[in-house]
């Protein structure tokens, strides 16, 4: 058998919920999603009834200084 060196709780995920990016950004879930409604942060998927993050556009983001991404959508 063949072992992998990561094993799956090595791994970072792909995705992360609004409560995990909040902890990891160290600022409350109010601030984060205060952040999204002024598209000042990168935008979320959402997948079924979920919003999620994904890790390298945070990373990048992040990489870039946080800047402004532009206005919100609708």
């Amino acid at each position: 058998m063949i072992h992998n060196k990561s094993s799956t709780s090595e791994r970072r995920p792909a995705l992360v919920s609004a409560q995990e990016l909040a902890e990891m950004l160290q600022i409350s879930t109010r601030t984060l999603w205060r952040l999204r409604a002024s598209g000042q942060i990168v935008e979320p998927l959402k997948i079924g009834g979920a919003t999620r993050w994904r890790l390298d556009e945070v990373d990048d983001w992040i990489s870039r200084g946080c800047p402004e991404v532009g206005c919100r959508k609708e």
